[in-house]
């Protein structure tokens, strides 16, 4: 993630879309403060998109404006009403809501998981030991790295603990192995590419499990409750496999395609990896203490969800290694990186959530619904899912998209003469794996890979909109096409 900022017409846009989406009418049906809160939030996005300013300070531009603009873009008239008005103090306590996101945190423990693999040597070592047997071909490494998220992708309900906590602190130290650097043109050679793989891959494992993501769980309970419908964990997955397995066997290569990296192949660098693992010389003793560490929160993340959540276990697991000193305090706060992608991930989040609050999103459901009539229903089920799987560009975490929009999707597909509401609610439910992959804050791993620095902004975004059209086609195209045909 650069930190540079950007000057020209690439920072008076954000200003632009902002002024532009004011000034034009407020769509009927919705109050003006929520569409000046939405010119507000399109601008936030604009600014990510160009990089206008460091990220962070976007986030905190973002929402500083809306707090101070609070009278008139994030409350309605009825909150004036009385002599006790208290808009400035509910702002700002809005405004930092984010910061109690356990996302939030999660990833910045995914961050000190990477510091702690890379300052016990850990990471290293486990780099040379798939480079040295897998690193002959570029191609194969990105297999490798999609095989070891799928492998635990079942029993971790957690993309984030799994993805940035798990996946994310070994294969960033592939690249360097390559002279792959961060932020830098060498992030092309190879560090791009093992990257977005590694996002992509748990866009497409979190759909293809129940157990893979929490949302997942939720969107079921909200199935049985509206659509009078009861899937298993079996179900699901047979319903997700025909897409799943297709695409995470395609997605190393259309990476490979689409993204390319600079070194495809090299008998070098394996035989380098071997030599310099017998100069590491043995274990040492941080890697052992790193390595139970890890594997400690590794079985709570899966055993344990119903006793103790995923962020307590993180962050549990972050203490156990400063008293261990396998990290120290120093080194933590000194990791910019990590601080900067929070702060942005905090204030995105209270944005996000200021767009349900202010009734933008009760008014996009409503005018789905009323531009629903109609259609036939086969073509009404295919048109939700892809509005349902885009509208997540307005969200900063799936688990509020799967509360907010979940049940409105299902109430109009259930009010849909012959609708086939177990096939729309299975596609609904599944989409909430892949549309991670669309933004850099669209799921807890999003902006750990996004601020690695070894993805363009500008490219991140191309393919976040790349993938995501090749995923939510693939899933309609393969899963919709067969829960059709045997239904």
């Amino acid at each position: 993630m650069s930190s540079t900022t950007k000057t020209g017409w690439t920072a008076f846009l954000p200003i632009l879309v902002i002024l532009g989406i004011s000034i034009c009418p407020t769509p009927a049906g919705l109050e003006p403060h929520a569409w000046y809160f939405f010119a507000i939030f399109a601008g936030t996005i604009a600014a990510l998109i160009t990089e206008s300013f460091p990220f962070a300070a976007i986030g905190l531009m973002g929402a500083g404006l809306v707090t101070v603009l609070a009278p008139w873009v994030l409350f309605g008239p009825e909150d004036f009403a009385g002599p006790k008005f208290k808009a400035p103090e509910e702002a700002i306590k809005w405004m930092l809501t984010g910061w109690s996101s356990t996302t939030v945190w999660l990833v910045f423990a995914a961050f000190t998981f990477a510091l702690g693999y890379e300052k016990s040597g850990l990471g290293r070592r486990i780099a040379l030991l798939l480079v040295k047997h897998m690193g002959r071909r570029t191609l194969l490494l990105g297999y490798a790295v999609m095989l070891s998220d799928l492998l635990i992708a079942p029993f971790t309900s957690s993309n984030t603990a799994r993805s940035a906590g798990i996946i994310f602190p070994i294969v960033r130290n592939l690249p360097a192995l390559y002279g792959s650097k961060p932020n830098d043109p060498s992030s092309r050679k190879i560090g791009g590419y093992i990257m977005w793989v590694a996002f992509a891959t748990t866009g497409i494992t979190s759909s293809m499990f129940l157990t893979a993501l929490a949302p997942n769980l939720l969107c079921v309970e909200l199935i049985r409750k509206i659509a009078k419908v009861d899937i298993s964990w079996t179900q699901w997955f047979l319903a997700a496999a025909p897409f799943g397995v297709v695409m995470l066997l395609l997605l190393p290569l259309l990476v490979y395609w689409i993204y390319p990296p600079e070194i495809k192949e090299g008998e070098e660098v394996p035989r380098w990896a071997g030599q310099q693992l017998t100069e590491m010389g043995p274990v040492s003793k941080n890697e052992i203490l790193l390595a139970v560490i890890v594997f400690i929160a590794i079985l709570f993340w899966i055993f344990g969800a119903a006793i103790i959540n995923a962020t307590t276990v993180a962050l549990i697991a972050v203490t156990a290694m400063v008293v261990t000193k396998v990290v120290k305090w120093d080194d933590i706060a000194g990791n910019k990186t990590a601080w900067n992608t929070i702060v942005l991930l905090a204030f995105l989040v209270s944005l996000a959530e200021g767009l349900s609050r202010t009734g933008f999103i009760h008014w996009v459901d409503n005018s789905i619904t009323a531009y629903m009539q109609g259609f036939s229903p086969i073509v009404t089920m295919y048109v939700l899912v892809a509005i349902f799987f885009f509208s997540h560009y307005m969200f900063a975490s799936t688990t509020p998209h799967a509360t907010a929009m979940m049940p409105v999707m299902l109430a109009v597909g259930v009010s849909v003469p012959g609708m086939p509401i177990k096939e729309l609610a299975l596609l609904l439910a599944m989409t909430h794996g892949i549309m991670g992959v669309i933004t850099p804050y669209a799921t807890g791993p999003a902006p750990v890979y996004y601020g690695a620095g070894y993805i363009p902004s500008k490219d991140f975004w191309r393919l976040g909109l790349i993938f995501g059209v090749i995923f939510i086609s693939a899933l309609l195209g393969i899963s919709g096409t067969v829960m059709l045909a045997v239904r």
